[in-house]
């Protein structure tokens, strides 16, 4: 089988979960026999565009013509059974999906956030949760809010994407929802449940547990309100330097100056930075007793969580978004008995005592966040499933050819 991988990688100075995801997941697959074909992108080459291509670059996100003639050259050359789409901002366009089926390609995506209805992506804006533009034909609040990177102009741009691809996305073939509540996302704007198929992330095994218990808490990921550093540090203020024990913060964002404001100012919480990714497995996860993920907003399916869980140690997260549904606490679906972790309100108070609760409890946890792990989101369980996933699509779509 072979199949296009196309992303556009976000830019390393986000780091992104989504990238570590497709570029473990096309290892996975090549490991098991499946030819992968990247159409890969980088955000990262923006700035050294030449000055032609930087001019059209407002308009990639509707259409790329290097991106379509580049991907069409790819399949009259290789002839691919599949593509699948993972992020096609900016510089591949949505486009990419008319392409594959003009030449006879089915077309999976997965779905890591809310881009096909929400220029930001997020369902979030200002500090709170926000649905503006679910439902509307174009989608101009997000003109009017500036949702998209901050600019008028740019979000423009993407409001109109977002209106002129529609059909394009009720088109794909099949979609990779991560999680139940992407799947009711999806269904919002006219995609049916045959498109649908619930397949969440897998990360690669980190190896058995070992006898370490860590210590303190670790936050890891983008330092903006969404990702609910500022509500952590709210929470952490309720207890006396050192009540709770460390508090270790890595990533970068907007509120960086408040995190090492912090740091600065408590004995118990420290900064690290903006971290290799490499740093994280195992180092820093298995260095603490308990993952924080305090997600504000409905974040899709945090890999962070999958890497606590992979390494043993049980996480603390906010009842929102794919968090109960990782942690085998979503009541919709089967539960984990027991648990490997906590979910409360993103609210500061409901924070911070269960900070101090998780702080006692989470030892005789790390074997529960292990077998969570293992049964649900090791690499041959899901790498499977994604296989018969392509299967399927190239088959329903094999007599069109």
């Amino acid at each position: 089988m072979k199949v296009v991988i196309a992303h556009n990688l976000y830019s390393s100075a986000q780091p992104s979960g989504e990238n570590e995801i497709v570029e473990s997941e096309s290892r996975q697959l090549t490991a098991a026999g499946v030819t992968v074909l990247p159409l890969l992108r980088h955000s990262d080459d923006i700035g050294a565009l030449p000055a032609t291509r930087k001019a059209l670059l407002p308009f990639s996100p509707i259409y790329n013509a290097g991106a379509q003639r580049e991907l069409a050259g790819l399949i009259r050359r290789e002839r691919p059974d599949v593509l699948h789409l993972h992020n096609p901002y900016p510089l591949l366009s949505p486009w990419v999906v008319r392409t594959a089926h003009r030449h006879g390609v089915p077309v999976v995506q997965t779905v890591h956030n809310y881009r096909h209805v929400c220029a930001a992506a997020t369902y979030f804006r200002d500090g709170h949760p926000c649905h503006d533009c679910l439902g509307k034909r174009f989608p101009t609040p997000a003109i009017r809010h500036a949702c998209y990177r901050g600019s008028t102009a740019q979000s423009a741009v993407m409001a109109t994407t977002l209106a002129v691809h529609r059909p394009t996305w009720r088109s794909v073939d099949r979609y990779v929802a991560l999680a139940p509540h992407l799947a009711d996302h999806l269904k919002t704007f006219g995609i049916t449940d045959g498109q649908i198929a619930i397949k969440p992330n897998g990360i690669p095994d980190p190896g058995p547990l070992d006898d370490s218990t860590g210590d303190g808490f670790l936050f890891f990921g983008r330092l903006t309100p969404e990702k609910g550093v500022d509500l952590l540090l709210d929470a952490w203020q309720r207890h006396a330097d050192g009540d709770a024990g460390t508090l270790r913060i890595a990533g970068d964002g907007p509120l960086r100056g408040r995190v090492e404001a912090a740091a600065a100012a408590r004995a118990d919480v420290e900064y690290l930075g903006l971290v290799d990714h490499a740093e994280v497995v195992p180092g820093l996860i298995r260095a603490a007793s308990v993952v924080v993920v305090p997600s504000t907003y409905a974040d899709a399916l945090p890999t962070v969580i999958l890497e606590a869980l992979a390494s043993g140690r049980p996480v603390l997260g906010t009842n929102v978004g794919g968090t109960p549904y990782l942690l085998g606490l979503d009541p919709a679906h089967e539960p984990a008995d027991p648990a490997p972790g906590w979910v409360v309100e993103p609210d500061p108070a409901a924070l911070a005592e269960a900070l101090a609760m998780a702080r006692l409890r989470a030892a005789p946890l790390r074997p529960a966040a292990r077998h969570r792990y293992q049964t649900a989101f090791a690499p041959d369980v899901l790498l499977r499933r994604l296989i018969e996933l392509y299967e399927e699509v190239a088959a329903a779509r094999a007599p069109q050819r």
